[in-house]
């Protein structure tokens, strides 16, 4: 709620009308004392306030979010690794001419900074083909569930 400069001028007259010229001096010396007491209290209320609960919870804030920091770097590591592998496997077998071409430029703007994000697309298609020839190699294998054990075999 706002008092205006009219409301504090009605105010006023109200006051002169109902004190009189002689009273209304000392009744606003009078008020202006007790708003001076009621400042002062209220700043000591809310310093009394500040030292017993406020800045104890901060105090005993604060190793907490020290405790929780390595738990915010892991996430963030974490977060970035998901993000790199997701990021992989959108680009599993997509053709790469749009990539060969970002690259030059990319590499430029980095100024000789190692680029860990990216993969050698001759390492990848290593990656690939060593991944086939395990699977062809696994189904080429018979499987048995037995651990094989060559002292066994010599008995046959």
């Amino acid at each position: 709620m706002k008092i205006g400069m009219l409301e504090l001028v009605v105010v006023f007259v109200v006051a002169l009308l109902i004190l009189g010229p002689d009273e209304l001096p000392r009744y606003a010396r009078k008020l202006g004392e007790a708003l001076k007491q009621f400042k002062k209290y209220s700043s000591e209320a809310t310093k009394e306030l500040r030292e017993s609960v406020i800045e104890p919870m901060e105090e005993a804030q604060k190793p907490l979010k020290e405790a929780m920091k390595p738990f915010d770097d892991l996430t963030k590591t974490v977060n970035t690794g998901v993000r790199d592998l997701e990021k992989s496997f959108r680009d599993i077998g997509k053709p790469d001419t749009g990539a060969k071409e970002a690259q030059p430029a990319a590499s430029s703007s980095d100024a000789g900074q190692p680029d860990d994000s990216r993969i050698d697309d001759s390492l990848v298609d290593a990656a690939r083909n060593e991944a086939s020839q395990c699977d062809t190699a696994r189904n080429e294998t018979p499987q048995t569930d037995a651990p094989r054990n060559d002292a066994s075999l010599a008995d046959n």
